[in-house]
């Protein structure tokens, strides 16, 4: 099968079964949802592109399995120039959409899971590796989006998996067939999880022998019987319901998706169960998943940052400050602050090595560091983006206040007249251009998408104190010791 069109696409998920809910109720067509749909736009996106001959190097690549070209969110890294393609693309993608694009969690747990199941085998003779390359053939050749899912509930968190008083606080098997294994739990926060054609479970922590039964990993499609989804609220996300809120919403034709991801009692056929009780390569999993996310996070946040950078400088325009020295600064500062995060996800992708299995891995240390990073800094650059913007970007009236003919005035002024009036912009800038810019940053500041870009840049892919241990076990501060001590003369 050729590469599929966005239209492709979203026409194969209204093929899909999945069972999504919201606000307490089913939703039968949520392809068409207006809270959803910005979403899958999103990952239409990344589909689009890949059909671009402007941008064919980056977004497609001849597969190491087939030799076909496939779309590089379904490919295994097979350089360190794959490496640093994947962050130039998701940088490109998040100054298309200035959202989350969904497909990354998916692309990094093909390479943690294809380099792991190696390993696994290697050691105990199994067949996960196998399974593991009929599947992704599977996905390449159908172009198909796949959710990662690692984020596990976690119950009481001073426990162990085996430990928890509901054992669905993990994903894990309740019974064991000839043909399969049965699975139940959940998991929490999944980033484009309904729009994904098929899911990869993972674990989330490293496990002991009595967690055998949670230590597993396996593919599913998305509409799998006893699988459903519960789609989770985002900040000022019920604007997307309301008639004529365009201007309001911010960000009218793109945005991201998180969901409740729930497993209750899925049979999983043996050709698509990638670990099934090997608890000690839980870790390991979690460890390479985790650093190609981290990794990723140097390219899609940097995307959106370079079009939260453009808006600001565009509110400084139409306020006419853009001129100013102090706003001038903040511009350089936060392009410094955006550089540095891309500089990091290029480095961690430059330094990469090949793994035994033949795909290659980023180095840990710099994607750690890289992710450390990304914690902080669109925190500082949304605070000065909200500096330069000032507080009309929080407290402008609504789109209907603008459009409204309601008289009020005098003179028969119009509700929208005075607000038109008094909120207008510099000369020859429109007023209702300004009151675009500044509910688009108000989307990224503090509305729907300051969820992919504040929030999941704090604790998506890990939270700082997750590398921050990483940090410190692959920092080798006995080797930089012995440098000291080389130099000092102490023996």
């Amino acid at each position: 099968m050729a590469l599929m069109t966005p239209q492709e696409y979203i026409e194969s998920l209204r093929k899909l079964k999945t069972r999504v809910y919201m606000f307490g109720e089913e939703i039968k067509n949520w392809v068409d949802h207006p809270m959803i749909r910005p979403s899958i736009n999103c990952v239409a996106m990344t589909y689009a592109l890949a059909q671009d001959p402007q941008y064919a190097d980056l977004m497609t690549v001849k597969s190491s399995l087939t030799g076909r070209t496939v779309n590089r969110f379904t490919h295994l890294h097979q350089s360190t120039e794959d490496l640093i393609n994947k962050v130039k693309m998701q940088r490109l993608l998040g100054q298309k959409t200035a959202s989350c694009f969904q497909r990354c969690v998916g692309m990094d747990a093909f390479n943690a899971v294809f380099s792991s199941t190696y390993e696994i085998d290697e050691k105990y003779g199994t067949h996960y590796h196998e399974n593991f390359k009929n599947f992704i053939t599977m996905v390449q050749d159908n172009d198909l989006t796949v959710d990662g899912a690692m984020t596990d509930p976690k119950g009481d968190r001073s426990k162990a998996p085996s430990q928890q008083a509901d054992p669905d606080m993990y994903v894990h098997v309740v019974e064991r067939r000839p043909d399969g294994i049965v699975v139940s739990g959940a998991k929490c926060h999944q980033t484009g999880s309904i729009n994904s054609h098929w899911h990869i479970f993972m674990p989330t922590i490293s496990m002991g022998e009595a967690d055998k039964d949670w230590a597993v990993s396996f593919a599913c499609p998305t509409d799998a019987e006893g699988m459903y989804m519960i789609y989770g609220r985002q900040s000022c996300d019920t604007r997307k319901l309301e008639e004529g809120a365009s201007i309001d919403v911010g960000n009218a034709k793109f945005g991201g998706q998180e969901a409740l991801v729930v497993l209750d009692h899925v049979f999983i056929p043996n050709e698509y169960i990638f670990l099934n009780g090997e608890y000690e390569f839980a870790g390991m999993i979690v460890e390479r998943f985790a650093g190609y996310h981290r990794q990723s996070y140097g390219g899609c946040k940097v995307g959106v940052g370079d079009v939260v950078i453009g808006a600001t400088a565009l509110a400084a325009e139409y306020n006419g400050v853009e001129k100013a020295s102090a706003v001038k600064d903040k511009l350089i500062e936060m392009t410094h602050l955006n550089e540095t995060l891309y500089c990091c996800g290029i480095a961690c992708s430059s330094q990469g090595f090949k793994t035994k299995a033949g795909n290659y891995q980023i180095d840990l240390l710099l994607a750690n560091v890289c992710k450390q990073n990304v914690t902080r800094f669109p925190y500082e650059i949304v605070r000065l983006a909200e500096d330069v913007a000032g507080g009309l970007m929080v407290t402008m009236p609504s789109q209907k206040d603008f459009e409204s003919d309601t008289v009020v005035g005098r003179n028969g002024e119009t509700i929208g007249d005075i607000c038109n009036k008094f909120f207008a912009a510099r000369e020859g800038v429109s007023t209702e251009d300004r009151q675009r810019i500044m509910r688009f940053l108000e989307n990224m500041c503090l509305g729907a998408a300051a969820v992919g870009y504040r929030t999941e840049s704090m604790h998506g892919a890990g939270s700082p104190q997750a590398q921050r241990i990483m940090i410190a076990r692959q920092g080798n501060i006995q080797g930089k010791k012995q440098l000291a001590k080389d130099i000092a003369g102490i023996k």
